[in-house]
């Protein structure tokens, strides 16, 4: 008998296994393909309730969060589209439910999504991620909804899922340099290509940006566009005082409590979320805010673990911290975050990590060469894209630091272990560098997302 945490190979994920035998697995930017088969499909992208549409380099899934959570704190239902997954296919899709908390999807109804849409395509060529926003779509027209919370999965121009015409809002979050191969190699090409889920009329909500240049193009393409558009640091902001988030739009202002999720860069995260859900057209009240930043959660996103497999490997006392983010940008927020734990209580700071060949590894350890005691490489389980440890621990001892590869991430935590200094203050361990790593970790550690 096997347990919540320790599933079998589902329906679903014997499905998507087939399709992946059929189908390329990689991005070919093109709405060619998807729009044939929705419209096989009955277009069903026509028949969704109100989507809040989300791109950026970083913070997409931040964002999505903290939407997710206010509107389910005024007891929408509310579906949710994410990408990539941490540990199971399913944990891409949301189903909402009115006046509670949305559940993810279950493998009958996503087994049966997924057989229906390969019916539909018939061998036709098309790319799995492709068939997999297919089964956004479909999940989300059949169930009953308020509002659908929509994640890019790469760009926006060309990302399948922007065959959506009439967004109720748009909303770009930070531009940083990523996917290159696909997007360009500066951020105003990148900008460009995000700015492509804005639509003409419809409303865009701009997120902090720390680039001019991108922030210009996102700008002006709202205005040529003649969207209503609402920018971070203009129309609204959010900054702490007296250990208390102030949320301030043209609206007016709000006093919170702090959210959930940790990290100062969280405030301008949580306040894109806000003006996003207003220019949808839900009304927001002061007590959805406040039970929202209450009740947000983000898996693998400066998440604590306290408990699991992993946790019996590490110092007793140690303070372990789970990060996604995969390139330089995401490098200096969480860097930021180690550095305000740091001042808060003095501990030593390892890093074990995993990244793909496609990221910056140099640019990302960089923002640690300063913080960090030692780092230690990992190899990502089940991708063809990890870089060798070996390689890795290389970029991270080019960017300042101290280095080595170890076989897994319970190696490394019992190296962590054996470096103990007796009466020393037990360590604080990030473990990061790529989404895939961090669902590896949560797989081992047993605490996939719920």
């Amino acid at each position: 008998m096997t347990t919540m945490n320790e599933p079998v190979v589902s329906e679903a994920e014997r499905e998507i296994e087939r399709l992946m035998t059929l189908h390329p697995k990689g991005f070919d930017l093109s709405l060619d393909r998807i729009t044939r088969l929705l419209e096989i499909l009955g277009n069903p992208h026509r028949k969704l309730p109100r989507v809040i549409h989300v791109a950026g380099t970083n913070g997409k899934g931040s964002v999505t969060a903290f939407c997710r959570a206010l509107l389910e704190a005024g007891g929408y239902a509310t579906h949710v589209h994410t990408s990539p997954h941490l540990v199971h296919w399913h944990e891409r899709y949301r189903i909402g439910v009115k006046g509670g908390r949305s559940r993810i999807v279950g493998d009958e109804m996503l087994a049966d999504a997924l057989r229906r849409i390969a019916a539909a395509n018939n061998g036709q060529m098309i790319t799995v991620f492709e068939i997999l926003t297919a089964a956004t779509f479909l999940l989300f027209s059949e169930q009953p909804g308020d509002a659908v919370i929509l994640e890019v999965g790469l760009g926006g121009r060309f990302d399948a899922t922007n065959v959506i015409s009439d967004p109720a809002v748009s909303v770009i979050m930070p531009i940083s340099l990523d996917h290159q191969a696909y997007l360009g190699d500066r951020v105003e090409l990148i900008a460009a290509e995000k700015a492509g889920i804005m639509k003409r009329g419809r409303p865009v909500v701009i997120g902090h940006q720390e680039f001019e240049a991108a922030r210009d193009v996102l700008i002006s393409t709202a205005e040529r566009l003649g969207c209503p558009t609402a920018v971070y640091g203009q129309e609204f902001s959010a900054h702490e005082e007296f250990g208390r988030l102030i949320y301030q739009d043209e609206f007016g202002l709000a006093d919170l409590a702090l959210p959930r999720l940790p990290g100062r860069h969280q405030y301008a995260n949580a306040a894109a979320a806000i003006r996003a859900v207003k220019a949808a057209g839900f009304t927001v009240t002061e007590a959805m805010m406040e039970k929202a930043m209450a009740t947000v959660e983000w898996p693998a996103r400066l998440q604590k673990l306290t408990e699991g497999k992993l946790l019996q490997y590490a110092p007793e006392g140690s303070e372990i911290w789970l990060d996604g983010g995969h390139n330089p940008g995401a490098g200096e927020v969480i860097a930021e975050a180690m550095a305000s734990f740091e001042e808060r209580q003095a501990r030593p700071l390892y890093i074990i990590a995993g990244m793909i060949n496609t990221k910056d590894p140099i640019g990302y350890f960089r923002a640690f060469a300063d913080i960090a005691e030692h780092v230690f490489t990992v190899r990502i389980r089940g991708s063809e894209s990890g870089l060798d440890p070996v390689v890795l621990a290389h970029a991270a001892f080019d960017a300042g630091l101290v280095a080595e590869p170890a076989g897994s991430t319970a190696e490394a935590l019992q190296e962590i272990a054996r470096r103990q200094v007796p009466g020393a203050p037990p360590p604080r361990i990030l473990i990061g560098g790529s989404l895939y790593f961090a669902g590896n970790v949560l797989a081992d550690n047993g605490t996939p997302p719920t």
